[in-house]
């Protein structure tokens, strides 16, 4: 996926996957998943997507800072 946000582009086909957060099982329509990935350029984003009924029922990326994606790791470790 890709998407601008501020001016910056963020794509996953380019970016470095650094961790994968899954909740559920793969077709469940409350089951998600968030992936936090590096640009190249050293940019942070999150990643989401999931069912209808989870908190992500559409494909998002978010910018985050380095600070917000040490917060997620340690989060989701």
């Amino acid at each position: 996926m890709k998407k601008t946000v501020c001016k910056r582009e963020y794509d996953t086909d380019v970016a470095i996957l650094i961790q994968k957060y899954t909740q559920g099982c793969f077709g469940e329509d409350t089951g998600y998943e968030e992936s936090l990935y590096q640009m190249p350029n050293g940019w942070y984003f999150l990643y989401f997507n999931g069912g209808e009924n989870s908190p992500y029922p559409t494909e998002n990326i978010k910018s985050v800072s380095k600070a917000k994606a040490e917060e997620w790791l340690a989060a989701h470790n």
